[in-house]
């Protein structure tokens, strides 16, 4: 052979090492080998589980959900006196008296309400606590920013939160509203064994509930304890305030999303076998980027728990260790059976195909025996004759193998998969199931449902909030005549409470005579008649709430207001709560956070169960429940009615909620978790390398094998062509060349010499 044939030739065997049968078997070697590693080192540890990372989580979520109470209730407050202001700055004048009995019979929502001369300071009118007007600076009231709310610490030491508002009509003085309100949340349902409080930005507790006084306590064993809590309380409302300052992404795993300030959890000392959990969160918007008046001030809630830990609950790593010393002995079987019956048999007819083209016709080709390898060698073997001019007699068809012989590279790539996952099914289907063995905290039990009740309370607060600024936007449509006026007073309404969908005003026949927003979709019955919330829309597709205030003096007028059910929706978005409902006194889902058909009934029998369990009245009023149970896997549920004051109580409606507990950071369901995720990864790696060798060997061997045999049965017109640059690549270009040498197309025909092979690069490729 001249020697540039010889270069290309070394060439094509130097690219068949690139590609074909050793890659896929070293890269499945490699990636068993890291599972293994991974499954013992990484996989197995699991830590300390004496306190489940989902109760920790729960006290983050508990904290999230009393700092949006909060907020919305302090934004909530200062858009309610600011546009009360505004209203009665936009009609006549009238008496501080007036003011303040007109916004007291309205709302209920502030400790003390004042108005004072702003110019001289003279107090005009007064109601409730004294408010602290002598902290008040009125020479920046006219300044930028000069009416933002303010805290003040009283002598008691207590916080009172001023919000402002001016009040001014031509040709008189003007002056100043003010109100004031603690900094207590409001409904938040605490249960036992738990504290809320919130911070300022130097770690100072402004308000505190759920710590007894030490006065309240009897024995010395319980003053201690109030006396361990506080200080712990102290404790972590520093820790908060120094983590106030981070970054909100900062403070969360990737990928988590949930809540937009800044919220975490804290672990304390124990007590008694209680360990001590915080969770904490700073006052946010509801929209990124966006600052309120309550961000502004700068609060930080934190919300504190006594859990009671399990020394004994651990999880062991021996089975780890046994999985991937398993996984190690299974998967160099796998790898040997592909060595020797794959790749071996492969390079074999590789090497015997080359040194057939080199003219070295004297030795028999050895003839690998099984599948299609068998079949290729048999065919070489059969060529080899041919080349040495035997009779046509004595070179037809070899007779077909018998038993193992028959096996082809499938069936070999088919028993190296099945000893693989012989491995992973069992880590993803059979091994370390929890739902039978799983122990699911109380604690979470106790927080779904406090939860619950507190969702529970923040929509019935406000559906009642919608209703009292219809009062108060009734009360001052009373004193205005044209359709012009009204629309003026409705559409100011509209643009500063998102909830109305529509406002309209109808006269005492239902007729509708000024409105503003949607097109009114329910404007009966007549407006005497109509309780302040009803529930309208059954039988349709989309639930309307609407709530009706009488306006004084027009013989049975009314302002309407239409809420958006989307505003009850987002406020049904609680991170960690999972599914949750509002349903009607039916039972008939009216909002959720998540796709739902309105006016359905719930999907289970076990939570109608809970909804009517938490709706029977224990005493005088009915409890929030909260369960756990058995059904289609361990599920979290808890479920709230309306309790309280105001008219969105008679509307009879529930909150309920449920999740799965798998979904939740618990020991078993951990273990669980990671077993199916060792599964995974060794299945994946199974039919990614097995499949790559499937692609890349078994398909063209097969074809190249049928080709073999028809050439040696005196096929000497079809041409082979090599697809890949490998071994099955280089067998075909071998075949083609004795096709071109038995057709006559080649000059140099093999004359049975033995010719001096290639010793070096034959040596290394038999290696």
């Amino acid at each position: 052979m001249p020697p540039a044939r010889q270069h290309r030739a070394r060439r094509r065997a130097d690219m068949s090492l690139l590609g074909g049968i050793r890659p896929p078997i070293a890269v499945l070697s490699a990636l068993l080998l890291s599972l293994a590693a991974v499954t013992a080192l990484v996989l197995g540890p699991a830590g300390d589980t004496s306190l489940p990372k989902a109760v920790q989580t729960s006290q983050q979520h508990f904290a999230e959900d009393g700092a949006i109470a909060l907020r919305a209730s302090i934004d909530e407050s200062v858009t309610d006196l600011d546009r009360a202001a505004g209203l009665f700055s936009a009609g006549d004048p009238v008496s501080g008296d007036t003011v303040l009995d007109k916004l007291g019979n309205t709302y209920q929502k502030w400790m003390g309400t004042a108005v004072i001369e702003i110019r001289s300071g003279k107090l005009v009118a007064a109601r409730g606590e004294t408010v602290p007007l002598t902290s008040l600076d009125r020479s920046t009231l006219g300044a930028e920013g000069g009416l933002a709310p303010r805290m003040v610490r009283l002598e008691n030491g207590e916080v009172r939160l001023l919000s402002f508002a001016l009040l001014s009509w031509p040709g008189r003085p003007q002056l100043l509203l003010v109100a004031s309100n603690s900094l207590k949340f409001p409904g938040i349902s605490l249960g036992q064994f738990r504290a809320i409080a919130v911070v300022d930005r130097s770690g100072a507790i402004l308000s505190s509930d759920g710590i007894p006084e030490p006065e309240q306590v009897l024995t010395e064993l319980q003053r201690k304890e109030v006396a361990a809590s506080t200080k712990q309380l102290k404790s972590f409302a520093k820790q908060a305030s120094a983590q106030a300052g981070r970054q909100p992404l900062s403070t969360k795993e990737p990928g988590s999303g949930g809540y937009l300030g800044v919220s975490g959890s804290l672990l304390g000392g124990t007590w008694l076998s209680d360990r001590s959990v915080a969770g904490y969160a700073t006052l946010s918007s509801p929209q990124p980027g966006e600052s309120t008046t309550a961000t502004a001030l700068g609060l930080t809630v934190v919300a504190m728990v006594k859990v009671a830990e399990d020394p004994t609950r651990s999880t062991s790593s021996v089975f780890w260790l046994v999985a991937a010393g398993a996984l190690l002995v299974i998967g160099g079987i796998a790898v040997a059976v592909l060595l020797g019956t794959v790749q071996r048999p492969l390079i074999r007819l590789f090497l015997e195909s080359r040194r057939l083209t080199r003219g070295d016709l004297d030795r028999p080709v050895s003839v690998p025996g099984y599948g299609e390898a068998r079949r290729i060698g048999t065919a070489l073997e059969r060529l080899r004759r041919q080349l040495l001019g035997e009779p046509a007699e004595d070179t037809g068809p070899a007779p077909a193998g018998r038993g193992l012989r028959r096996v082809g590279t499938r069936a070999l790539l088919a028993v190296s998969a099945v000893l693989l996952l012989a491995w992973s099914v069992p880590l993803l289907l059979v091994l370390n199931r929890a739902d039978g063995t799983v122990v699911v905290p109380q604690q979470l039990v106790n927080d779904q449902r406090e939860r619950t009740d507190t969702l529970t309370d923040r929509v019935r607060r406000a559906l009642n909030e919608g209703e009292a600024d219809l009062q108060s936007v009734a009360s001052l449509i009373g004193d205005r005549t044209t359709p012009a006026e009204m629309t003026k007073v409705l559409d100011r309404t509209l643009n500063q409470h998102l909830r109305y969908q529509s406002l309209y005003v109808v006269d005492a026949s239902g007729h509708v005579v000024a409105r503003v927003g949607d097109k009114p979709r329910e404007a009966g019955p007549k407006p005497a008649e109509a309780d302040p919330l009803r529930l309208l829309g059954q039988g349709g597709t989309k639930p309307i709430v609407a709530g009706t205030a009488e306006i004084p003096g027009r013989d049975g007028s009314a302002v309407v207001g239409e809420f958006r059910i989307d505003f009850l929706n987002s406020m049904l978005k609680r991170p960690g709560l999972g599914v949750v409902r509002v349903v009607d006194d039916h039972g008939q889902i009216i909002a959720g956070n998540t796709g739902y058909l309105a006016f359905q009934s719930l999907p289970s029998e076990r939570l109608q169960d809970l909804v009517l369990a938490a709706g029977q009245k224990v005493g005088k009023s009915a409890h929030p429940a909260g369960v756990l149970y058995r059904e289609g896997g361990v599920q979290i549920a808890a479920a709230a009615p309306f309790v309280g004051g105001g008219p969105a109580k008679k509307l009879g409606w529930t909150v309920v909620s449920w999740q799965p507990a798998d979904r939740l950071a618990i020991p078993e369901y951990d273990v669980q978790h990671r077993t199916v995720l060792a599964g995974l990864l060794g299945a994946a790696a199974a039919v990614a390398c097995l499949g790559w060798m499937h692609i890349v060997v078994a398909r063209p061997l097969r074809a190249l094998a049928d080709q073999a045999e028809a050439l040696a049965d005196g096929d000497r017109r079809t041409v082979l062509f090599p697809r890949n640059h490998d071994e099955v690549g280089a067998v075909t270009r071998a075949l083609e060349v004795l096709r071109q040498y038995l057709q006559g197309q080649r000059r140099d025909r093999p004359t049975g010499r033995r010719r001096a092979p290639d010793t070096a690069h034959e040596q290394h490729v038999r290696n």
